[in-house]
């Protein structure tokens, strides 16, 4: 029986069983402590399940097929395309593109703001990002400067790890084309104001693209219910963190702006006809699902963000403040031991990352795996980030709608154990 803290989900215990891998016990009776969720999160048996039974009872390719099989593996991934344009909120079904990862998705928008559109980015023109972002939604924008002649420029990390946004009017002018920036951050766990950043944005005629990779999972959103000035242009997620397969991602746009976006990759689907002196293209979203999409993958997504439905993004979001709000009063006990980020848990999300003096991430990793808790250390994707705090890389603990508060006691311990290894006092 878990212990019970305000805040944690209700039958957190039957939730866990839902979710095999947890019951992985390692070598000598270990039992695995999974604290990796914002790297990838587990996947419950509903979407095991379902995606075994697409590939052994459905599995055809899709729209191509004038068959039987056909028609019900394309009524299958277009049924998970309304599904996560539930899950988001979003005004129209056919505004969710599917595409391979958020990273494709970030890339997809980059990539065609560099084109020739209505939307094109010029010379003279002025981006702007945050210094909390993953490298999916930098090194996309470093690119479309660089090809472009555009000037590529970003919020800077207050000393707590949060946005520093008191200088928004000079960065947000009317240069400014983009704004980028993450919704929660995957090493600081900062919740950023999207909502004062959109609005400045749109006041001032840019495009706002939303990373929602680490919000997603976590957060309940509703882009419908969004005053519009509010509301993010773009937003990218990734399948794998939201309880899902990896090998799908989504982007979410706005009709009159996909609609203005050329193509990002050629091929079939994507066409309306082709002529060998030109072609002509579908409408949104096939126009920028060239080829054989990933089928099985989007089915398991649909049945993953059904079953994080089910269980209410509200109370998840409720289960992580308070499982972070218990860790990072556990971490805080640890001697030595530095919190990189935000110390409240109602302003962030449920990765934390850390150092602890004088051991390196790598090897507190690796004494913590021993002990079969399951961390990340490094720099997480996200170096200009540690570089603001001066630190190579940390070790970073996330939770997510499974943990409990017995395994953050195991991460303390497992924390206790490793200083004593390396003789720390």
């Amino acid at each position: 029986m878990s212990r019970q803290i305000p805040g944690l989900l209700p039958e957190l215990e039957v939730v866990r069983k839902d979710f095999p891998i947890l019951e992985r016990v390692f070598e000598g009776g270990v039992p695995l402590v999974y604290l990796d969720s914002a790297n990838t999160s587990q996947k419950p048996q509903v979407v095991i399940d379902t995606m075994v039974d697409h590939l052994e009872r459905h599995n055809a390719n899709i729209a191509r097929a004038m068959h039987h099989l056909g028609a019900e593996a394309t009524e299958a991934f277009e049924a998970a395309r309304d599904k996560v344009a539930a899950f988001l909120g979003a005004p129209e079904r056919d505004e969710v593109v599917f595409t391979k990862n958020a990273s494709e998705a970030l890339n997809l928008v980059a990539n065609t703001l560099a084109w020739r559109s209505p939307l094109q980015v010029g010379e003279g023109d002025e981006v702007v990002i945050t210094e909390m972002e993953h490298h999916s939604n930098i090194v996309p924008w470093q690119l479309l400067t660089e090809r472009t002649g555009a000037r590529l420029r970003w919020f800077g990390i207050a000393d707590d790890g949060r946005l520093d946004t008191s200088n928004i009017d000079e960065l947000i002018t009317e240069r400014t084309k983009v704004v980028a920036l993450t919704w929660v951050s995957n090493m600081l766990g900062t919740i950023n104001p999207i909502a004062e950043i959109a609005r400045r944005a749109h006041a001032v005629g840019a495009i706002v693209v939303v990373d929602a990779s680490q919000a997603a999972p976590q957060l309940p959103i509703s882009l419908s219910s969004m005053p519009v000035e509010e509301r993010p242009d773009f937003l990218a997620f990734t399948g794998h963190k939201t309880v899902g397969p990896t090998g799908i991602g989504v982007l979410w746009g706005r009709r009159e702006l996909l609609e203005q976006l050329p193509p990002f990759l050629g091929g079939g689907e994507m066409i309306e006809t082709v002529r060998m002196e030109r072609s002509t293209y579908a409408g949104i979203p096939h126009k920028f699902e060239a080829g054989t999409p990933p089928i099985v993958e989007a089915v398991g997504l649909g049945a993953a963000l059904e079953y994080l439905s089910h269980l209410g993004l509200d109370a998840i979001h409720a289960h992580e403040q308070a499982i972070t709000g218990y860790a990072l009063q556990g971490l805080q006990t640890v001697s030595g031991l530095t919190v990189l980020g935000p110390l409240d848990a109602t302003q962030r999300g449920g990765a934390i990352a850390f150092e602890l003096a004088g051991v390196h991430p790598h090897d507190v990793a690796q004494v913590l795996d021993s002990r079969g808790v399951a961390v990340r250390a490094g720099h997480h994707c996200a170096k200009p980030a540690h570089a603001r705090f001066g630190v190579q890389s940390s070790t970073r603990m996330s939770s997510y709608l499974y943990t409990t508060p017995e395994e953050i006691d195991a991460l303390i311990e497992a924390l206790e154990y490793t200083r004593s290894y390396f003789t720390l006092g």
